[in-house]
């Protein structure tokens, strides 16, 4: 299913990071996706499920999770991090800032697992010249 993609953060991702990234529980706290309950529905998901999030900037799994802040169906947020990271762009079109907020994604369930933060990046980072 297709989706707009938002990031922006959150009051768990904000606690956790202070906990360390490498935690279990800044991961969970942010390896996250949160979706309209009537869409979690519409894709099949069940509690224990795994999304993968496709936009045109990458691809990334995450746990999937009914939005408080529902009714927004066909709106997925992801909190800031590194997960986030993965599927939004870093391209600033000369504002500064990079594009983190009204992104295309496709949304399905997948029964790869959420990789860890070390594996996560693992042969992704650049070394800027």
């Amino acid at each position: 299913m297709e989706f707009i993609l938002i990031t922006g953060r959150s009051l768990s991702q904000g606690r956790e990071k202070e906990g360390g990234k490498f935690s279990e529980a800044y991961r969970n706290a942010v390896a996250i996706c949160e979706l309209d309950p009537q869409d979690l529905e519409a894709l099949g998901i069940k509690e224990g499920d795994n999304v993968r999030i496709r936009t045109d900037f990458g691809s990334v799994v995450v746990k999937p999770l009914p939005s408080s802040q529902a009714p927004h169906r066909g709106i997925a947020f992801i909190p800031y991090g590194p997960w986030a990271s993965m599927v939004t762009g870093d391209e600033t079109h000369g504002t500064g800032m990079p594009t983190l907020k009204g992104i295309r994604a496709y949304i399905e369930p997948t029964k790869e697992p959420i990789l860890k933060l070390q594996e996560l990046y693992a042969g992704r980072l650049r070394v800027m010249p």
